[in-house]
């Protein structure tokens, strides 16, 4: 679609950047989740650029009453957490974009209390250059999205929206 796609815009912002370069140097793609209207609602992205390419699902600062709704669902169902981001078919989340402390109203003994004190909730497979021109690129990347499986449902469902 002409406004509104998963294909981010290529102009930059350069209000307040320093370097006023009017275009991006990568590509980044979104395919949403369909009851999601912007970048943050659970997605897949795709992102590709000279020296970085790579693949992400999740939430990435989710507005503040999503992240609640995911902290809450990660104090009720520990176990679905941990097997979706520590077990054997869950795909471990991407470091940064954490609190210092755990929220007010989180019990700072909690057991996952480092992921409550989280901002964003992604996991993502890195590509080398070289990956991204095969021909079997799209096979990868479908398969590193497959791989989040079980962190994107849970989140979807802490959302309350239908995997």
């Amino acid at each position: 679609r002409p406004v509104g796609g998963s294909l981010f815009r290529i102009y930059r912002d350069t209000r307040f950047a320093k370097d006023k370069s009017p275009y991006k140097t990568h590509v980044g793609i979104s395919f949403r989740h369909d009851a999601g209207r912007d970048v943050h609602g659970p997605v897949f992205y795709l992102h590709l650029e000279p020296g970085s390419v790579f693949a992400a699902a999740g939430l990435w600062h989710p507005p503040a009453d999503a992240l609640k709704q995911v902290r809450d669902a990660i104090v009720e169902h520990p176990d679905a957490w941990k097997a979706a981001t520590r077990g054997r078919r869950g795909a471990p989340l991407d470091e940064g974009g954490a609190r210092k402390r755990v929220p007010r109203g989180y019990d700072a003994e909690h057991p996952f209390a480092d992921d409550l004190r989280r901002t964003s909730f992604t996991a993502s497979t890195s590509f080398s250059q070289k990956d991204a021109c095969a021909a079997d690129f799209p096979a990868r990347v479908a398969a590193a999205y497959q791989s989040t499986t079980p962190l994107m449902a849970f989140l979807t469902g802490a959302l309350g929206l239908p995997f």
